[in-house]
């Protein structure tokens, strides 16, 4: 029976970032992974093929929109969907063997086959020709990940009626795609066929798109959407779905009261959110009852159950990547005897469509119902020289600082390339900086960066671009 410091079950961003630290601190580790593959939903069915979607078709659409007219570029561009779906395949391939070369190089054992807990510092692995292993083991990361939420009344087969996966890889380019949920997943995969051909119509539940993002910032990034052609049916609940061999009819009634309503389209994504993935994993043998959204509860990644931790999309907080990638080494670290920490105030989230839309910190729906006094500064990309010559000026970087301290308390932006430039502002508020520390800090030009400075320019009223 192999013998480990840590048995991580899950080989997601969580997982195997987990079993990276773990191999640097000199800890036997073992990742177990069902999947056949590593790297999880995000690797293998979400960020990284979205990812590849996203870029080709934003490709796409400048060459067969007036961008590249505009550019004075004149082609004729003809889709090969089966080769973007291939280029996609190809890359999640190479990233997924990138990860498994990480896992050798950290001297981490990869047991595949689907882990389940059977009692105290015991993980039994059934392999895909059914043959158990045992692996004995004094600490258990659980990083088992999540799944998409499903909609009741609507069954997904993932052939018309499909969930995040199956959008990755529709056979044609749907006449109509019809969206359920107006979060980050449903926007992004909506956007990638809208460009590609597709008459897209969002359908939420909600009275506005974005559940949780500054409201101004969400309202300003459905304009913009909106612009591009998106159709929007907000504060509607969905109340089935009918699926043929052509094409689905879904039907919804306004919240607010009203008559029903039905649309047809070729295809319909359902993208209202994800839950924790714990089917099978043994949990009650050792005493650990999730909650009733299936949430593993955690106190600084401590189940409870001595000796078993969790992290990740199956734990509390927001279900990103990045956060499960941190909270991963955190646990490590303190499995090690050594100081762990993840500081849940600073963790960036980003849509990456086109224009982006990021946003790190409290929301000033967060601070007005906190009663915090708080300045505002903003800058519109329109005034940015940079995105003005790219002619990308849609949207703007806001930043909320406190009235009293000038700590930078949030910031929230829709524009070009804003995912990348949140990260200055995420550093600043690590060390606990003031706007003027951005605003004082000298930055490239022309860069669309300038707008994180003249944001913060324009918290103290001294913006000098606009």
């Amino acid at each position: 029976m192999a013998q480990y410091d840590v048995v991580i079950i899950g080989g997601g961003p969580g997982g195997y970032n987990a079993a990276i630290r773990a191999g640097q601190l000199g800890l036997k580790v073992a990742i177990v992974e069902g999947r056949g593959k590593l790297g999880g939903t995000c690797l293998n069915v979400g960020c990284m093929p979205s990812k590849a979607l996203l870029h080709a078709s934003e490709l796409y659409a400048a060459a067969t929109g007036p961008e590249f007219v505009k550019l004075g570029i004149e082609v004729k561009p003809k889709l090969n969907l089966p080769q973007m779906m291939a280029q996609k395949a190809e890359s999640v391939e190479a990233l997924t063997k990138g990860v498994e070369f990480l896992m050798k190089k950290n001297k981490v054992d990869y047991v595949k086959g689907w882990g389940r807990i059977e009692g105290a510092g015991k993980v039994v692995v059934k392999a895909e020709d059914g043959s158990e292993t045992t692996l004995e083991t004094k600490n258990i990361v659980i990083a088992t990940g999540s799944e998409p939420t499903p909609l009741p009344g609507v069954t997904i087969d993932n052939k018309r009626i499909v969930d995040s996966t199956g959008a990755l890889s529709l056979p044609e380019v749907p006449k109509h795609l019809i969206v359920v949920g107006a979060g980050v997943i449903g926007l992004e995969l909506g956007s990638v066929w809208k460009r590609l051909g597709a008459e897209v119509t969002v359908v939420e539940y909600l009275d506005r798109i974005l559940p949780g993002t500054d409201t101004e910032v969400a309202n300003a990034f459905q304009k913009i959407l909106t612009k591009q052609g998106f159709k929007f049916q907000l504060g509607a609940k969905v109340t089935g779905a009918t699926a043929s061999a052509k094409g689905v009819k879904l039907g919804f009634e306004p919240v607010a009261g009203g008559d029903a309503q039905t649309i047809e389209a070729d295809y319909v994504l359902v993208a209202i959110g994800r839950r924790p993935y714990t089917q099978g994993l043994g949990l009650e043998t050792v005493g650990i009852t999730p909650d009733k959204r299936g949430m593993i509860a955690n106190d600084h990644f401590k189940t409870g159950v001595a000796g078993v931790w969790v992290i990740g999309d199956v734990t509390s907080g927001p279900m990103l990547a990045h956060k499960a990638e941190d909270e991963g080494v955190a646990c490590i670290e303190l499995i090690a005897g050594k100081a762990g920490h993840v500081n849940y105030g600073i963790i960036p989230g980003v849509v990456y469509t086109s224009p982006e839309v990021a946003t790190v910190g409290q929301t000033e729906d967060d601070l007005k119902a906190a009663g915090v006094a708080y300045k505002i500064g903003k800058f519109p990309f329109l005034a940015n020289s940079r995105a003005k010559i790219n002619h990308e000026t849609d949207g703007f970087v806001k930043i909320l600082a406190d009235a009293k301290t000038d700590r930078i308390l949030g910031a929230h932006a829709v524009g070009p390339n804003v995912g990348d430039m949140i990260a200055e502002v995420c550093v600043a508020m690590e060390f606990g900086g003031a706007s003027e520390d951005i605003a004082r800090t000298c930055h490239p030009h022309p860069t669309r960066s300038e707008a994180i400075r003249q944001a913060a320019m324009g918290v103290e009223g001294w913006t000098m671009q606009a």
